[in-house]
């Protein structure tokens, strides 16, 4: 399960920078379409594996295309909406995606996945490609990346990813990054375990603890995301952060050092915490597009995102051996979620973008 993951999240972090750099290039949706065909073909090929390593490597194929998804989605909504909508738009970003883990818990719930029973999943996983065919013909380019484009002629212009790490981005990139690992670490390296971890209270003997415990988790981080935006958007971004890394440690504490049975309270825990840790993926997408100009912005957020899942990527490694030291996940969780320390005092010295809107 680590070492998956781990494939998964360091595909993300090349798939961000890859696709970002070329929705740079040849414009967003033009790179978007590509992408979720690719993250919905290599998905369907889950279902043709054989062994555990073919499954690895189609996972990390996948989430190329995942990563980049997120890169491009994010800078092309945030610049085609008007600025008073984005804190909406970021909340409905942050929401979707866990949209998704609510369907997938309400499917395993309806139709069991069980060892013998899993690979129609992921013909399930590759149902997005049929969006590329509507998003070529109805999704409107980036006025403002093509004004961008067209204000520099082609024989002066830098590589997006040369650029994001010249002096004047590069401190920007690099903070980015880390607030950013803060909130994927937790996530990736503690409360995507919460389902195995429900398995394990319960022996085996309820099926359906994991996908109870999967969507309680996106539940909580679809309301959590939707607000978190609206909420802290009002108030600079330093503050916003902080206080989001302070319920995430908060709740993941509570969660993990007193929790040792699946019953009611447990699932209530859940919920809060997968709204806690998951309100970061709505707050993300409005604060990451303002740290960067418009002929980077996809190259730039989608390093610090997706690059942040490389760490991620180290800490689910961790969370697998931490797990075996300490014989459960309770243990693993309440050491990992520590991260969110580190956000508290790196987010004081990123840069304040609140009332400035998208840099040109």
């Amino acid at each position: 399960m680590g070492l998956i993951t781990a494939a998964f999240l360091v595909g993300a972090a090349l798939g961000g920078m890859a696709f970002g750099w070329l929705g740079d290039r040849v414009g967003r949706v033009r790179a978007m379409a590509l992408s979720i065909l690719c993250y919905s073909v290599f998905s369907g090929m889950g279902f043709f594996v054989t062994a555990a390593w073919q499954l690895g490597v189609f996972r990390f194929l996948s989430a190329l295309g995942m990563g980049g998804e997120w890169a491009l989605g994010v800078a092309l909504i945030m610049e085609v909406w008007p600025e008073r909508f984005r804190p909406y738009l970021a909340g409905a970003i942050g929401a979707a995606s866990n949209c998704g883990f609510l369907l997938i818990g309400a499917v395993a719930a309806a139709v069991p996945v069980t060892q013998t029973s899993w690979r129609w999943m992921f013909l399930v996983g590759a149902s997005p490609a049929l969006l590329t065919f509507f998003i070529r013909l109805f999704v409107p380019e980036s006025a403002r990346w093509q004004q961008a484009r067209a204000a520099v002629p082609e024989r002066d212009r830098i590589s997006p990813l040369r650029e994001v790490f010249r002096p004047g981005l590069a401190g920007r990139t690099l903070l980015g990054l880390t607030i950013a690992s803060v909130a994927l670490i937790g996530t990736w390296g503690s409360v995507q375990w919460l389902p195995l971890w429900a398995d394990q209270l319960t022996g085996g003997l309820i099926p359906q603890a994991k996908a109870n415990v999967t969507m309680l988790m996106g539940l909580g981080a679809i309301v959590a995301a939707v607000l978190a935006p609206i909420l802290f958007g009002r108030i600079r971004r330093r503050w916003g952060y902080f206080i989001l890394c302070a319920l995430s440690l908060i709740a993941t504490g509570i969660l993990f050092r007193t929790q040792t049975a699946y019953n009611h309270t447990f699932l209530a825990l859940v919920f809060a915490t997968g709204g806690a840790t998951g309100a970061f993926y709505g707050w993300l997408p409005l604060y990451l597009p303002e740290l960067f100009p418009t002929r980077v912005r996809a190259t730039g957020q989608g390093i610090c995102y997706n690059m942040g899942r490389i760490f991620a990527a180290v800490g689910a490694l961790m969370s697998g051996q931490l797990v075996a030291h300490y014989g459960g996940y309770a243990q693993m969780g309440a050491v990992v979620t520590l991260i969110y320390l580190v956000g508290m005092a790196a987010i004081w010295v990123s840069p304040e973008t609140h009332g400035r809107g998208l840099p040109e």
